[in-house]
């Protein structure tokens, strides 16, 4: 009995509630807006074919554009002095002065270091006396052969003296010479190793010459560029030291030999540097710009819709996408350059694709830069209602 009474109350509670969901159901249901004949919506105006709703995709666009491209590779480089020199001196001898200071830029031939001369400066004044002797000695001996008082060969022998102590006193002076060691090109001096009073001898360092008015930048490029590069083309060097400044450089050389080891090439540039900024050792980020297109039809490369190996756009032509197989070269910058497949000028879709088809309508919104918007392809931008309308401003 009690079992009986249960079952009869789950089903009328089940009715019950059968009965209230139909009610809230026709309650809340509006109704059907009347539609005029020829199945055009009020307004009069013809629907929209090429969407399932009947209305056009709204779709992110762009038009091909004119821009300068440019054909690169990158590599990593040291930079080296123009000119670089370790100063040695080419006798032995003791040290008397040092004339430069560290650090400080010299002109070509000013002085450097002076070693003791005295010994050297002796031996050219008895060469030089040597040499005035030898002088007389040959002009009374042809005096003496055009008199016929000796023969021609003593007026060789005198002749042969007074070319053997000119030849004594020219070794002299290169001797006395080399106790004063010059700057052989304009350069900034190094830190010196040696102190006045120090005994070096031949072929001891001394101190180093850098002339940083340029700079050579060596880099080396796999083998496989070798066809593609070529002197005079233009180099931008990137450093820590100098972060988000650039420095424009000259290809001037190409070493002949390919490197077997590693199977690279060898390159050297050439970049002014009148203020001192960069410095000799420094690591250097090459980019070696191999070509440039000067008027390259690009579009944003989020327009390509690779098929395969294909490459597809959606062209929008009288308000229609139409797709276009297309040729590409160069990517630069989340640009891409096409060589095949549309003229300057074409609108191309740039966001939407996936809701598209080949002669779909759509229709060409603009982006929307503010942070956060859900765009048409779901990316930042102007959003799109649930039915495929554009949200229109401040609804």
């Amino acid at each position: 009995m009690v079992a009986s009474k249960k079952i009869l109350v789950t089903v009328v509670s089940v009715l019950a509630l059968g009965a209230l969901g139909t009610y809230a159901y026709y309650a809340n249901r509006s109704p059907l807006a009347p539609q005029p004949a020829g199945g055009r919506p009020p307004g009069g105006a013809p629907a929209t074919t090429g969407s399932p709703g009947g209305f056009a995709i709204p779709v992110e666009t762009a038009k091909v554009a004119l821009e300068t491209l440019q054909e690169d590779v990158k590599a990593v480089g040291s930079l080296r002095s123009n000119e670089s020199v370790v100063v040695r001196p080419e006798i032995s001898g003791r040290i008397s002065a040092i004339n430069f200071i560290e650090g400080a830029r010299l002109s070509k031939g000013a002085a450097l270091v002076a070693l003791d001369s005295s010994t050297q400066a002796a031996e050219v004044q008895q060469a030089r006396a040597n040499l005035a002797l030898a002088q007389s000695n040959f002009e009374r001996t042809q005096e003496l052969e055009k008199s016929k008082f000796v023969s021609a060969s003593a007026r060789d022998q005198a002749l042969n003296g007074l070319k053997v102590t000119q030849a004594n006193l020219a070794l002299a002076e290169a001797r006395l010479a080399k106790t004063q060691i010059l700057a052989p090109f304009d350069a900034t001096i190094g830190l010196r190793q040696v102190s006045v009073g120090d005994y070096v001898k031949e072929g001891q360092d001394l101190v180093s010459l850098e002339d940083m008015s340029a700079l050579k930048l060596d880099f080396r490029l796999p083998e496989n560029y070798f066809g593609k590069v070529k002197l005079g083309q233009q180099v931008e060097i990137k450093t820590d030291a100098f972060p988000g400044q650039a420095f424009k450089a000259r290809l001037i050389a190409i070493d002949p030999l390919i490197d077997q080891a590693g199977r690279s090439l060898s390159l050297r540039a050439r970049l002014d540097n009148p203020e001192g900024k960069l410095r000799p050792g420094m690591f250097a980020n090459v980019r070696l710009i191999l070509s440039e297109h000067a008027s390259a039809m690009t579009i944003p490369e989020e327009a390509l819709v690779p098929v395969s190996t294909n490459q597809f756009v959606f062209k929008v032509v009288d308000g229609k996408a139409q797709r276009v197989q297309v040729r590409i070269g160069l990517r630069r910058d989340a640009k891409v350059e096409v060589t095949e497949g549309l003229r300057l000028g074409d609108e191309v879709v740039t966001a939407g694709q996936m809701k598209i088809r080949d002669g779909a309508a759509v229709k060409a919104i603009a982006s929307d830069p503010t942070p956060g918007a859900t765009g048409a392809s779901g990316r930042a931008g102007t959003g799109a209602a649930a039915g495929g309308l554009p949200i229109k401003p401040g609804a």
